[in-house]
């Protein structure tokens, strides 16, 4: 049997495979996709399950705390990060956005230094979105991308150097439901990681830059080790040097925060930075605290970015970045330009002002816009204060962060009816867009994503939980929460266009909203209603399913090893083949690896053929 032929056992497509995707889901590129699941998927499940074992703790009261086994790597001040990669110098604006066509030219030619191109929070994981957006990334980075809509022509400018490509794949926690190996939907992250890797990487290096990405939603500094496994695995995969592969991680949860050394060090070779993902914080700490009286908070815009939590995150962000040399990236600029309101629009983009002024005083390296048409105010801002490629320089000793100051909950502010609606419009607005394919939805000249969405359900959850009041007198409880969501929602529809999808989101958000059920991401909770069904014209790559790969990881406890005084340690081939009885455990077929082969065969053959790479490297 070919050696594809073979990995494809137990492949199985369910989304439609087209003319213009059928060069992203190639055979090869599925084999790649396969490799990646058989060796990763387990110790991904692993992971995941610590993470219901560190809530059940946190309910039960116990608080995080930076870690003890770990002290080693805090306090030594020799190891650093990667050397910033080609392209990523200089990243003072950044843009962001969704992968569809449109948005892509568009942020390329925005006068801006890099743009991540996002499959996740402000993209709908449809099929059609993941695979098309798979498409134009590709089409994009070698400048075949331009395209007609109606008389208007979109076309990639010439007249500059266009800004760096960086993508933010989906959260550990995501599944790709359209892509099953052997009968296990394949991971969202490796999904999308996996086949933009597989097709771009070397074409980007000879472009002179590199397959870089976002990393989202991590929790702890052993999903970090996971994707620098990962990346180990895909590099040598196609024959590039390991470090080559960029990843800057997005600290957008509160346990992650307690971390960020250690997720600094596990990505070392293949670390650009830690970016403030401010809407995800926010959502995690109400989310993790939810059982906890203490960690009420009052309406959404009275949590800024300077109250107590927030602001020593974003200090503690700075000095570990800088510490270890790598890019310390500042949160989103949010805003939409208010296009018939003069006045309302020049005290939106104060307000925008004013926030990059914070960030680049407080050492940030750069930021995110949401909007072409804020860029300038963030160029103007950070070129006027940060002449330099970046700030690496700003050590911020003078900061000293401690477990209180990153759980201070003394945020001033009350619980409002006004913010109720705001947050029940929000939450309405978001699930109705994502219901029907939209991952980013402009609500009162604000772009919102899945983040903003989520601190805004569980918000609602928190304050019906505790019984909390509001400034006008009255309790927050489930027949007040419900019927303001029933009002929300028939506005909503009897203005929304014909066919929408509000009262469908309702019934959803009904059951997040009353201090009972909780659904640990929105996305997770709906992503079944915008599954595509099996068609007869989908073409599907399946045989007799091999046995899952045994499990190749038994997680440690939090310790790390102590810190390196070199790079990373190679792959370390084994002498001769391992025996039958190894095989065997490894879910190998005995007959792949002749005892004649030599190291460098023997690796070739068992990436090649093999369910379990990561075996050569535990040998």
């Amino acid at each position: 049997m070919a050696t594809t032929d073979f990995i494809l056992q137990g492949v199985n497509v369910t989304g439609s495979i087209t003319d213009f995707n059928r060069k992203i889901l190639s055979q090869d590129a599925l084999a790649f996709l396969a490799l990646l699941h058989r060796s990763f998927n387990g110790t991904r499940k692993e992971l995941l399950q610590r993470r219901v074992i560190r809530q059940a703790e946190l309910d039960k009261g116990t608080l995080p705390d930076f870690l003890p086994e770990t002290r080693h790597i805090r306090e030594n001040d020799a190891w650093k990060g990667a050397k910033p990669a080609p392209g990523l110098i200089d990243r003072r604006v950044e843009i962001t956005g969704p992968t569809d066509r449109k948005m892509i030219v568009n942020a390329l030619n925005s006068n801006v230094w890099t743009y991540m191109a996002d499959l996740e929070d402000s993209s709908a994981p449809t099929w059609d979105n993941m695979i098309n957006g798979q498409v134009n990334l590709y089409d994009a980075i070698r400048k075949q991308v331009d395209f007609k809509q109606g008389a208007k022509e979109y076309k990639l400018r010439t007249d500059r150097t266009l800004p760096t490509l960086i993508v933010r794949p989906r959260g550990w926690h995501l599944e790709e439901k359209h892509l099953t190996v052997d009968g296990e939907p394949i991971s969202g992250s490796l999904f999308d990681f996996g086949l933009y890797f597989f097709h771009n990487a070397k074409e980007l290096i000879k472009r002179g830059a590199g397959p870089y990405f976002y990393l989202p939603k991590m929790e702890s500094h052993l999903e970090a080790r996971l994707w620098n496994d990962v990346f180990n695995l895909a590099q040598d995969f196609v024959a590039i040097p390991r470090g080559t592969i960029r990843g800057t991680v997005l600290i957008e949860t509160i346990l992650a925060a307690f971390e960020m050394d250690e997720i600094i060090y596990e990505l070392r070779d293949h670390s650009s930075g830690l970016n403030c993902g401010r809407w995800d914080y926010i959502f995690s700490v109400i989310k993790k605290f939810r059982q906890n009286s203490n960690f009420v908070l009052p309406d959404r815009s009275a949590v800024t970015m300077t109250v107590p939590f927030m602001d020593a995150y974003v200090k503690l962000l700075i000095q570990t970045c800088h510490k270890r040399q790598v890019h310390a990236m500042g949160g989103m600029a949010a805003q939409i330009p208010i296009k018939d309101d003069k006045a309302a629009n020049d005290k939106a983009m104060e307000g925008v002002y004013a926030d990059k002024l914070r960030e680049v005083k407080a050492g940030h390296d750069g930021t995110w816009v949401a909007h072409p048409a804020l860029a300038a105010i963030a160029s103007e801002v950070f070129n006027k204060y940060m002449p330099t490629p970046n700030q690496m320089f700003v050590r911020r000793e003078d900061v000293k962060i401690g477990q209180n100051d990153l759980l201070n909950m003394n945020v001033p502010g009350k619980i409002t009816e006004e913010g109720i609606r705001k947050n029940l419009n929000i939450g309405l607005g978001y699930m109705e867009g994502w219901l029907r394919g939209v991952g980013c939805v402009p609500i009162n000249y604000l772009m919102e994503d899945a983040a903003t969405a989520e601190v805004s359900r569980s918000q609602l959850w928190q304050w019906v939980k505790h019984g909390a009041p509001t400034a006008e007198g009255k309790k927050v409880d489930k027949a007040y929460a419900l019927k303001l969501l029933k009002e929300q929602a028939d506005e909503l529809s009897s203005k929304g266009a014909k066919g929408n999808k509000y009262h469908l989101a309702a019934q959803y958000f009904a059951g997040q909203v009353t201090g009972e059920d909780y659904a640990d991401f929105l996305t997770s909770l709906l992503y079944n209603e915008i599954t595509s069904p099996i068609c007869s014209s989908v073409t599907i790559y399946q045989t007799e399913a091999q046995p899952p790969a045994a499990e190749t990881s038994s997680l440690p406890n939090h310790a790390l090893p102590p810190p390196a005084t070199s790079d990373a340690a190679p792959l370390v081939f084994p002498s001769k083949p391992p025996e039958p009885e190894l095989l065997v455990k490894f879910g190998l077929p005995i007959a792949v690896l002749a005892p004649t082969l030599t190291p460098g065969a023997f690796l070739h053959t068992l990436l090649a053929e093999a369910a379990a790479p990561l075996l050569v490297a535990r040998l």
